[in-house]
């Protein structure tokens, strides 16, 4: 199995900061935080893995990064310590079914009604997704009661632009537009 580093605390601005809040009041503050929806696959000691993720983020440009989060306790926890690549689907408006369908704990989620191939290179491919990326893991880092893995992006497909599906106090919706002051574009810095 691969070892997993535990995060490096820095112990010198704890006592400043103060003790951590309580597991609830974090998920409580992140319920209100819209995220965007994705299914991450890779392959298994038995076959295909996959599971629903809003924890996905670009991480940098350049090098191509990107980030996700998954729990020690998740069944796909096994296979993505072990796994050298990942699938990223971005799913869409439209994908609820897929979304709830890899979220599900106790079922095959490759069964029908879940359309998939297998790429040449092995991982498994869902159908009809709009936008998916190829990513080689980097690093895994075990932090509290999750994993945090990061991976190089080295394949991206973008066949069309959907409106995405976001997740958002417990339940998927997508968004609406607001449009900019004065038709001024502003990109986040981060």
């Amino acid at each position: 199995m691969t070892s997993v580093p535990e995060v490096a605390r820095d112990t010198r601005r704890a006592a400043a900061a103060g003790p951590a809040i309580e597991a609830d009041a974090l998920r409580q503050a992140f319920r209100r935080h819209a995220a965007g929806v994705t299914v991450v696959t890779c392959v298994g000691a038995a076959g295909p893995v996959g599971f629903t993720a809003t924890s996905v983020a670009s991480l940098s440009a350049a090098p191509p990064l990107l980030s996700l989060s998954l729990a020690v306790t998740s069944s796909s926890a096994p296979a993505v310590l072990e796994a050298e690549t990942l699938i990223i689907h971005l799913l869409s408006s439209g994908h609820e079914e897929i979304a709830r369908r890899f979220a599900t704990r106790g079922i095959d989620r490759f069964a029908a009604p879940t359309r998939w191939e297998t790429l040449p290179t092995g991982e498994p491919l869902l159908s009809d997704v709009a936008v998916w990326l190829r990513a080689r893991i980097e690093h895994r880092i075990s932090a509290g009661e999750s994993y945090l893995v990061v991976a190089e992006v080295i394949g991206c497909q973008v066949d069309r632009a959907d409106e995405p599906l976001v997740y958002h106090d417990g339940r998927y919706a997508t968004l609406t537009d607001v449009p900019a002051p004065d038709g001024l574009a502003q990109e986040p810095e981060g």
